[in-house]
């Protein structure tokens, strides 16, 4: 099988369906070639040794990638965050619906625009399209608070359901997601749940990483790494820390990554004069299994909106694949993998007394118990989240995609 795969982002930015995906798809047999565009994320500058240009063909890990051009930027500005998605619809819609005839089949990344050149590519080039939804829009985008974002939900319902339509499979990440796309009139055959896994190589400590940096020594420490983003609620998880260690001297916490709510996050950690508060720029992938792996706890919080109950973060099986407790603080479907696993403990999102009495709880348990509930999560994700299965049941959606409408 010939996939032409279409994702906005893809390696050196962090990703779960990046160049691993590709490559074990091709390990399988098939010819893969990867459009993408310049690589930006999460900082919105483009990333040093990439200069923006019209075109760019590289190899990376055996796999063809072609970069297009689009407008970098992620930050608070809702008229900006349309330009990128907006000028990277434009260059891989034309892009692909030149090069498309020459693959059996198009696998389409998010966003919902990535959906929307693919549909119009593949209707161009009369070849299948495979949509892939990772967030529900237009609700995470009108509850990610950007400006501007609720007036135009209306518009977006439409687009959706438009890519909705033109989809010959559709994968979602979460058995929620699915419901949902059900719910709005999409028919439940169309819908595969292919959940997520973590990146193992990045999971597995390598020693690359020099701890010291991070003070870790001769304290109890929560460790959150990834997007310091709005709806991720880290002000939440920074004035819980706080509150917990005034319980529990020992008690410190950690936040690795870089986003839109960076500088508002410091401010915050100043403002309180959280001393047992770090805030640190994000770190290679390579690196980044040696800090988790050091971590006496992992935390992920998110929003408290009906929205995240039906969404799994990637966080979630990544922490569950360290090996380590997790302290989740989110509901739904995400938090019954962790606790249903006995693999870490549930706190209410947005509840600061809460979370920071959960906490303490975890920092007074015996490290036996936190070393048993660690290898369970390692235990429920290689169970439940195998990477083997997802391409596996990836394959058989591909397959189905091109054989339905041959």
């Amino acid at each position: 099988m010939r996939i032409l795969y279409l994702t906005q982002w893809f390696e050196p930015e962090p990703m779960i369906k990046g160049v691993t995906f590709a490559r074990a798809l091709a390990d399988r047999g098939h010819q893969i070639e990867v459009v993408t565009g310049f690589p930006n994320y999460p900082t919105g500058k483009i990333y040093p040794g990439y200069k923006l240009r019209f075109y760019q063909r590289e190899v990376i890990d055996g796999v063809v990638v072609h970069r297009l051009p689009l407008y970098a930027s992620h930050d608070g500005s809702s008229l900006r965050r349309m330009l990128n998605y907006g000028s990277f619809l434009l260059s891989s819609a034309i892009f692909c619906a030149a090069k498309a005839r020459k693959f059996d089949v198009i696998y389409a990344y998010p966003p919902i625009t990535v959906g929307l050149a693919a549909a119009i590519a593949g209707w161009v080039a009369r070849r299948p399209f495979v949509l892939d939804i990772q967030d529900l829009w237009p609700d995470s985008v009108v509850k990610s608070g950007m400006p501007g974002t609720k007036r135009m939900e209306t518009i977006l319902h439409v687009l959706c359901n438009f890519v909705y339509r033109r989809a010959v499979r559709i994968v979602s990440q979460s058995a929620g997601i699915k419901a949902r796309l059900i719910e709005r009139g999409v028919p439940a055959g169309k819908v595969a749940v292919i959940y997520n896994w973590a990146d193992e190589q990045a999971a597995a400590p390598s020693g690359r990483c020099d701890l010291t940096r991070f003070d870790l020594d001769g304290g109890f420490n929560f460790i959150y790494g990834g997007n310091l983003g709005r709806v991720q609620g880290l002000d939440v998880v920074i004035r819980a820390a706080q509150i917990a260690a005034r319980t529990v001297p020992e008690i410190r916490l950690l936040l690795i990554g870089d986003g839109i709510e960076g500088a508002n996050l410091r401010a915050l950690v100043h403002e309180l004069g959280a001393d047992n508060v770090r805030i640190e720029p994000g770190i290679p992938r390579t690196q980044i299994g040696d800090v988790f792996d050091a971590a006496d706890v992992l935390v992920l919080h998110l929003w408290d909106d009906p929205l995240f109950e039906i969404t799994i973060p990637q966080k979630t099986q990544f922490y569950m694949a360290m090996g380590r407790p997790v302290l989740i603080g989110v509901r739904g479907e995400a938090a019954a993998f962790v606790t249903d696993a006995g693999a870490g403990l549930a706190s209410p999102p947005q509840d600061v007394d809460a979370l920071a009495a959960t906490m303490v709880q975890m920092a007074r348990m015996p490290k036996e118990q936190l070393a048993e509930m660690g290898a369970r999560g390692r235990e429920a994700y290689e169970s439940r989240f195998s990477f083997a299965t997802a391409i596996a049941a990836t394959e058989a959606v591909l397959t189905e995609a091109v054989g339905e409408r041959a």
